[in-house]
């Protein structure tokens, strides 16, 4: 017994100078339990390989017993016009563009046409080490503990790089990049870039299409970050993407755990970055972690039970060290929140329940024990003020959707902007839209942190174009009420008090035999497309959708996991109006819009430095218009319904504007 003690605790010890080897030779290119570079393979799992094969390997890496099966080594070789020579593996190529990471992992892109020479050399990139005996003998008993990834092990992993909190907080400096679903944090929605204008756009053109394969249609705005993008494709998809090319660089599936009957909403809207890290929700209501490097997964934590109809479809926002996520399933009569998440291992830090519990501010507003199913879901993404370290998250419609009686009262936090301490979870303050909805009016859209002269004085504003058809100017560092105004027809208010509470018009709530006509319509005078807010101009861009309905209240039992809606909307027999408009901040104004054929719940505008703005049609057109007039001045059609709306970011100087339409990416660029 004590030999065998012996022997063991010598094994230990051997490994633990092993693993200090492999962390001052080895890790630079290799990776172990998520920590490590990515120029090499991952070595997580090479216990499962015999120590003469590792011995092997380290030892004269160009040989063709390699333990990863993949038939020995293979190096790209390029040499420049100007005779630099350099070295790397292949990600991605076609006949125009490669794609390799060198030595230190760093992601290189060559046009073809810019080399002199292109070879593959049966060697590897991995130096031979000269390690002593020992060391070797020490090293090799190391990689023999390695039996597959550590969850544990993987949390803790220090991952250098990427995007920091600092860029994210100042993203208008760097303008070629997307760097948050919304471009930013203030949620503007707009870009810099003006090498695409009004003088030029008419000869822009498609310089790449990406199919992401599914059934379904994408609803997804990318990131762009330092020359890659990172984009959710369909539920469970994560690719990374060359952003000049649009060649794959690594693609991330995960299968959905649970699969809930009646399950809706099969869509995803993005991802957010912090440091090396992506993140992204699921369908059945999981936050997961990926290497952005990679695409390996690092952590997935449980946020809700999805058979409750809990999912997640927006992306998270990424805060210093907080990740943001909200929740969507008001339809199903689930309990909305909004909870931060450690980006490195997953743990929560803080929940805010939408629907407040007994003793909680706010439960007062409903009826008996409504608050239980009381829906007000969080699902998409809210913005940040780095100024005042506040955060800004909109919160849906109360549940059941149309049956307010059962619900009487305000019901908060439903149809709200609510104001939040990022590190606690503490309301600041909040600013209900739509006291006790029976309309489906969810207060879901963007909100844009703008700073600007309002009537003659500097303030800190927050815009809103809601689903009630009211355009909102609300004072963000306290939530005063400025004004509101309709952008489309409305029939439910004849205007605000002082603190900014609507005046309802008799009539206006669902009734059992129906309300009276009201406008907007259930689907709203705008809905979660993107709006967005030039600087140049100074005014808001948005789709609009003009329709009324009559509102029909039918009692309903809540049933876990189904529907629950108490009631419908029922056409009134006028047309739908469906538009582009600009509206002026300071008075309300529509200053021009622009007709389209059909209207969308999710196809949005982008404005840009330029002076253009693109539009995304449901039927399929991106449409580029004069900020300023409205006129038309390009348009491409895509062939696919667009359900998502335009972004844009630069590579070597070159503007583009990228879409997902149908179930492919699109990427437009002026000609060379």
């Amino acid at each position: 017994m004590r030999i065998a003690a012996f022997l063991l605790a010598s094994g230990i010890l051997l490994a633990q100078t092993g693993e200090r080897i492999f962390a001052e030779k080895c890790a630079g290119c290799h990776q172990v339990n998520g920590s490590g570079g990515i120029a090499g393979p991952d070595l997580s799992n090479a216990g499962r390989f015999t120590p003469e094969a590792l011995r092997e390997k380290i030892a004269n890496p160009d040989t063709a017993s390699n333990p990863g099966g993949r038939g020995g080594p293979s190096t790209v070789v390029v040499r420049t016009k100007d005779g630099r020579e350099i070295r790397g593996l292949r990600r991605a190529e076609d006949s125009f563009t490669l794609l390799i990471t060198d030595a230190s992992g760093k992601l290189l892109r060559f046009e073809k046409r810019d080399l002199a020479d292109q070879r593959t050399e049966q060697k590897s990139l991995m130096p031979a080490e000269r390690l002593s005996g020992s060391e070797l003998a020490a090293l090799v008993e190391y990689l023999r503990t390695l039996n597959g990834r550590d969850a544990a092990k993987v949390i803790q992993a220090e991952i250098p790089g990427g995007l920091e909190f600092d860029r994210l907080r100042n993203a208008s400096a760097e303008p070629e990049n997307w760097l948050t679903y919304w471009g930013d944090y203030q949620g503007t929605h707009y870009s810099r870039l003006k090498q695409i204008d009004a003088s030029n756009v008419s000869r822009l053109q498609a310089k790449w299409a990406v199919p992401m394969p599914g059934d379904t249609i994408l609803e997804t705005t990318p990131l762009m970050v330092d020359g890659v993008i990172y984009t959710s494709g369909l539920p469970g998809q994560v690719f990374a993407l060359d952003a000049k090319s649009g060649l794959q660089i690594w693609r991330h599936q995960r299968q959905q755990k649970i699969v809930p009957q009646g399950q809706i909403n099969r869509f995803n809207r993005g991802v957010a970055m912090l440091g090396n890290r992506l993140f992204v929700g699921t369908l059945d209501a999981a936050l997961v972690a990926l290497d952005a490097r990679t695409g390996q997964q690092l952590w997935e934590a449980q946020i809700a039970d999805a058979r409750l109809g809990y999912s997640i479809t927006s992306a998270p926002l990424a805060l210093k060290d907080r990740i943001i996520v909200g929740v969507s399933g008001g339809e199903f009569g689930a309990r909305g929140f909004l909870e931060a998440y450690d980006p490195q291992t997953g743990r929560r830090l803080w929940r805010f329940e939408t629907v407040p519990g007994p003793g909680e501010f706010g439960h007062d507003t409903w009826k008996g024990d409504s608050w239980q199913h009381g829906g007000s879901p969080t699902w998409l993404t809210g913005g940040y003020d780095p100024s005042t370290d506040t955060l800004f998250w909109t919160v849906g419609n109360p549940g059941p959707d149309i049956d307010a009686d059962i619900r009487s009262g305000d019901n908060l936090f439903s149809c709200s902007v609510l104001a939040l301490d990022p590190a606690t979870g503490k309301r600041k303050w909040h600013y209900q839209f739509t006291p006790g909805d029976s309309h489906d009016w969810d207060a879901t859209e963007d909100v844009m942190l703008v700073d600007r002269m309002f009537h003659g004085q500097p303030r800190k504003l927050l815009l809103q174009a809601n689903r009630n058809g009211m355009f909102y100017v609300l004072d963000r560092t306290g939530g005063q009420f400025l004004a509101a105004t309709p952008f489309v027809r409305q029939t439910w208010n004849t205007g605000f008090d002082a603190n900014g509470r609507p005046k309802l018009v008799p009539g206006w709530d669902s009734r059992p035999e129906g309300s009276i006509a009201v406008y907007p319509s259930l689907v709203g005078g705008t809905n979660f497309q993107a709006p967005s807010y030039s600087e140049q101009t100074g005014w808001v861009y948005v789709e609009t959708s003009e329709s009324g309905q009559r509102f029909l209240r039918t009692p309903q039992e809540y049933e876990q996991g189904k529907q629950y809606q108490g009631g419908r909307g029922q056409g009134v027999g006028d047309l739908v109006n469906v538009n582009i408009k600009a509206i002026d901040p300071e008075s309300g104004a529509i200053k021009w819009e622009y007709k389209l054929s059909r209207g969308s719940l999710s196809a949005g505008v982008l404005a840009t430095a330029g002076g253009l703005v693109f539009a995304a049609t449901s039927e399929g057109n991106l449409i580029a218009l004069d900020a300023r007039t409205g006129a038309p001045l390009w348009h491409f059609s895509t062939g696919s319904v667009i359900a998502a709306s335009p972004m844009s970011y630069a590579v070597d100087g070159k503007q583009f504007i990228a879409i997902a339409a149908g179930g492919m990416l699109y990427s437009f660029a002026l000609p060379e």
